[in-house]
């Protein structure tokens, strides 16, 4: 595959519009290649996962997070910055796909459970890493040529719903062996969700 090729299929930029590449026809995964801020980092560097519930909820774009992640354990000092960021998030999956309401999961990962490369069905999926090693991504047709949406960066991945056969592939890299740990953002539509 040519690099012209590899820019219809994987597109990547600096801000929150790259992302709206991942309307091309072709386009199956747009990365906004971003970094967390500081204080945001440290916070989340020093949260215990133990400590922290997993959060899976069907929202509205807009509404507030705040509560929910501290009823779920976060401390303040992490808990309003990682809100304000999982709203811009959903708000620019909603302009993605044209759905106000959808399904969040925000989950501590410790296990090889996703470990295979595969496309989901759904139509657009958002991931992003807040700890630990990010999501692993390799084109369908070499999937020994391993990449990697580093921590803090946005993906996102078209699904079977939007492109199937698929052209680009995702996992959770394996981490179990290494005693490591993810905290795991994904947004997803409800009604691509709900047709499967």
């Amino acid at each position: 595959m040519t690099l012209a090729m590899m820019e219809d299929v994987v597109a990547f930029g600096d801000d929150p519009a790259s992302l709206d590449a991942i309307a091309r026809p072709k386009a199956a995964l747009a990365i906004w290649w971003r970094s967390l801020p500081g204080d945001m980092r440290a916070g989340l560097e020093a949260l215990d996962l133990d400590t922290i519930d997993d959060l899976s909820l069907d929202l509205d774009a807009g509404a507030p997070l705040d509560a929910t992640l501290r009823d779920a354990g976060y401390p303040n000092a992490v808990a309003a910055p990682l809100s304000g960021d999982i709203d811009l998030l959903v708000r620019r999956h909603s302009a993605l796909t044209g759905e106000d309401r959808l399904r969040l999961r925000l989950e501590v990962v410790d296990t090889d459970a996703c470990r295979r490369f595969h496309a989901d069905y759904v139509t657009l999926r958002l991931l992003c890493t807040y700890a630990g090693p990010g999501t692993q991504w390799c084109r369908a047709a070499a999937s020994d040529a391993i990449c990697e949406v580093p921590t803090g960066a946005v993906g996102v991945f078209k699904g079977r719903l939007l492109l199937d056969p698929p052209t680009v592939l995702h996992r959770s890299p394996p981490i179990a062996a290494m005693g490591e740990r993810r905290l795991v953002l994904a947004i997803d539509p409800i009604r691509s969700c709900e047709s499967r």
